[in-house]
């Protein structure tokens, strides 16, 4: 795993003093060695952490062989053997898979290539030749990389970070704000800075470096999970299923096992790390090294159930419980960590278990992806029951409910009482009382599940202008001929897993120079649980229904069927008590009229009625609180 960063336009200084300002923002995601390169205008620069190959032979920026192509690549390509028994009249040099891509990439061509490699990735290919810039992303958008001109600059990175050195010609975007204040990130292709863009996962981009020219390109999908999710098969009977699953997750977790430092685990006791690590344990032939955070807080803790599959499946298991002290003082780095705002709490216990971990393995598998696959969110089918049983009642019925079930009086009688929600888990009643106001009043299936996805839903409370078109709004993401519930389901794997959940991991991960790997979003497990038919994923009310069947088979049943619980952090209860101070200052109305973005208003009264136990509002405050200090941070005011 590594960090990459590149640069094309007018001179960067004596010995590229640019390009190596902009490489040590990154010394965090490769600490063990550095490389720069420089020709006809652009430099690319590179910070490793070595995983295979530890010698100078896999260094990078890496040239081939021919001196055509010069590579700047960060992640893993897991089959690079395979390809390398393809290319047999060369004279390797290493056993890197570097060196493989980049020579794949010279016989093949970039798109060819790519289309043939497993792993996650993200890298730049330059052709001296042809003088034209390759940026490629794994097609799930694993590994992140940003793009844009900046002034007369055109600038990559694997973060946002080294853009800063450019930072008296980037401008935060303002639609890029509200995007943040509605989902707690800003959906691809944006980022939050105006004219710097995510490369979107399956995508490529060709940009023709072409003196006194700015050129713009646009990206182009080499893989598209859409083309898997609407040919669903219905030949198959339930033990060819399961076999099938089984043998594609016994395949990508054993390709994730090629490594030439430490390996180890990341196990919370649900059902996707238990699997990966089961299987991790089947195939190593000696203990795997597991890890699980525990908390203080029991509504958060699974760690004892991680340490009763550890003991089943016979792991080297390591806890650390943390306390609320040691959470909270977590919350200082996150402006450091994101390298643009992250309004998904649990990055605190991510980046806490990363630590964990580091001390012990550089690299660590993880079960993620498993609830996006394989319908793991309740929330789909409660909220489209629900939603169609209001389209039942007649307009005025459905507002009059609408008003009723946002009522600040109703809100507090009723935050006392405790029933079950959308995920099934149990949580205050005037929490789902507002939440199933905004379900009646959906429009359409696609509304609705844009109300269960939306923070802030009225950014204009906050932020004049207009709003950006995303994901959220742009029907190729939407696989318009599959029914809703895979409809939302897709939805899920292509924005919120890649903008969110990945984004949160590799920003905690590499934080602490740890190689994450997530073996179920191997393509071909991706693509395989595309086509499989609805009764697979769920069955008489069970979520995840194939997935536990594989478990089963490593796994009693009796140590995974528990209601699901998340990695989350009580943060309604932290901004009543031990964070009202970092919320007062950052939500203080000279605060926030100082960053210049928000009215202070709507926030004002939001937070007034949150620390009065009107209502709970801490999903769209802790947003704010982490928009502000990552503002505050870089002066961007």
């Amino acid at each position: 795993m590594c960090g990459i960063v590149g640069c094309y336009g007018p001179p960067q200084g004596s010995n590229g003093s640019l390009l190596q300002r902009m490489s040590d923002r990154l010394i965090h995601r490769g600490p063990d060695d550095a490389g720069i390169w420089h020709g006809e205008g652009l430099g690319m620069a590179h910070r490793r952490l070595s995983i295979l190959d530890l010698s100078a032979a896999g260094s990078q920026p890496m040239a081939s062989q021919s001196g055509r192509w010069i590579l700047c690549y960060n992640g893993e390509i897991y089959n690079y053997r395979e390809l390398k028994q393809r290319l047999p009249d060369l004279t390797w040099r290493g056993h890197s898979d570097t060196e493989v891509l980049v020579e794949a990439i010279e016989r093949w061509g970039v798109e060819n290539t790519v289309k043939q490699c497993v792993g996650m990735f993200a890298f730049a290919a330059y052709d001296t030749r042809s003088r034209e810039l390759w940026l490629v992303r794994d097609r799930l958008g694993i590994k992140p990389l940003f793009y844009g001109w900046v002034g007369q600059r055109f600038v990559f990175a694997s973060e946002l970070g080294p853009f800063g050195e450019l930072a008296g010609e980037l401008a935060v975007d303002r639609a890029s704000v509200r995007s943040f204040l509605r989902y707690g990130y800003v959906p691809a292709p944006y980022s939050i800075y105006h004219g710097v863009n995510k490369l979107p996962g399956g995508h490529l981009l060709c940009v023709p470096l072409t003196e006194n020219r700015r050129t713009e390109s646009e990206p182009s999908a080499y893989w598209r999970y859409q083309d898997y999710a609407q040919q669903p098969v219905s030949e198959l009977n339930e033990q060819q299923a399961i076999d099938g699953l089984h043998a594609r997750i016994r395949t990508a977790v054993s390709d994730r096992l090629i490594s030439d430092v430490p390996i180890g685990a990341f196990l919370s006791g649900g059902y996707d790390s238990s699997l990966i690590c089961a299987v991790m344990q089947e195939q190593m032939g000696r203990p795997v090294n597991t890890f699980t955070m525990g908390f203080e807080n029991a509504a958060h803790n699974e760690a004892g159930f991680a340490k009763e599959i550890a003991r089943h499946i016979g792991t080297d298991h390591t806890e650390l419980y943390v306390s609320q002290s040691e959470l909270l003082g977590a919350i200082s780095k996150l402006p450091a960590l994101c390298d643009e705002p992250v309004g998904d709490s649990s990055i605190l216990p991510t980046y806490l278990v990363s630590e964990l971990a580091r001390r012990h393995v550089t690299v660590a598998l993880s079960g993620d992806g498993g609830d996006e696959l394989f319908w793991g969110y309740s929330r789909y089918t409660r909220a489209l029951n629900l939603w169609r049983q209001a389209q039942r009642l007649p307009p005025l019925v459905r507002r009059s409910f609408g008003r009723f079930a946002v009522n600040a009086l109703v809100q507090r009688l009723t935050r006392h009482i405790s029933v079950p929600g959308l995920g099934g888990q149990p949580g205050p009643l005037h929490q789902k009382l507002a939440r199933a106001a905004g379900i009646y009043g959906a429009s359409s299936d696609r509304a609705l599940y844009h109300q269960l996805m939306c923070k802030w839903r009225q950014p204009d409370d906050l932020l004049e202008g207009p709003d950006q078109s995303n994901a959220y709004s742009d029907e190729h993401h939407w696989c318009a001929d599959l029914p809703a519930e895979r409809r939302m389901a897709a939805q899920d794997l292509l924005v919120y897993l890649p903008d969110d959940i990945l984004t949160k991991v590799d920003r905690a991960s590499m934080a602490v120079s740890l190689e994450a790997r997530v073996p179920l979003l191997d393509h071909r497990v991706v693509e395989y649980a595309a086509r499989l038919p609805d009764q697979f994923k769920r069955r008489d009310g069970h979520n995840k229904y194939i997935l536990r069947q594989v478990l089963n088979r490593y796994v009693p049943s009796a140590l995974t069927d528990r209601p699901k619980m998340g990695f989350g952090v009580p943060m309604e209860q932290w901004l009543r008590g031990p964070l009202r101070e970092l919320a007062e200052t950052h939500l203080s109305a000279s605060a926030v009229q100082q960053t210049g973005l928000l009215d202070p208003k709507p926030i004002r009264d939001l937070w007034h009625d949150h620390v009065n136990g009107r209502r709970n509002n801490a999903s769209q405050l802790w947003i704010v609180i982490v928009l502000q200090m990552w503002i505050s941070d870089r002066g961007l005011f």
